[in-house]
């Protein structure tokens, strides 16, 4: 009997921390029912698949070799993902970081790093982006993809310990693919 109650012990102890194995969803819910009927439009300017893979894994690449187990993702112009490509190991949460670093950049057309900066001298901004549920905190680690003078997406890195890290993969992941933007 002694057992019995101590497994059921241990089994109300595990199950909160079971229910918290998965996390919340990274970008959005599944559509409901009503969005299903919508019109389905094509995604918005941005660079090829192939192209945002290749700058996904360089990004990651060079995360890696200074040990920061990282989440590349890189969204169209309005700031849906093309592509998230995470390192073996990187915690989930780093995807959920890139998608508000990417937020960060679309709303307010500077490298998520500047918003943050920005944001540390001016209250009006800073109070902005707490109440924006997209983005909360401004963190380094994204920056626009341009092309012939416009932002045809998004490049975002987390995982690394600090967004000046994951701006230099993102930097590099970029810089390997840039040539090839349109």
């Amino acid at each position: 009997m002694k057992k019995i109650l101590l497994a059921a012990a241990a089994l109300c102890i595990a199950a909160p921390a079971m229910a918290q194995m998965n996390p919340a969803p990274t970008i959005a819910p599944a559509p409901t029912p009503d969005e299903m009927k919508m019109p389905r439009p094509a995604r918005a300017h941005g660079i090829p698949v192939a192209l945002a893979i290749e700058g996904a894994v360089e990004a990651n690449r060079v995360c890696l070799g200074n040990t920061y187990k990282t989440t590349a993702m890189i969204t169209d112009s309005a700031g849906v993902p093309i592509v998230m490509i995470a390192n073996d190991g990187a915690a989930a949460i780093t995807q959920r970081i890139a998608m508000s670093k990417a937020q960060a950049v679309l709303k307010y057309h500077m490298t998520s790093g500047e918003v943050a900066n920005k944001a540390k001298t001016d209250s009006a901004l800073a109070a902005e982006i707490k109440a924006n549920p997209q983005i909360e905190t401004a963190r380094q680690g994204a920056i626009p993809i341009m092309a012939g003078g416009q932002m045809v997406g998004i490049f975002a890195v987390s995982g690394a310990p600090g967004g000046d890290k994951d701006e230099v993969c993102a930097r590099a992941g970029l810089a390997k693919i840039q040539d090839r933007v349109q």
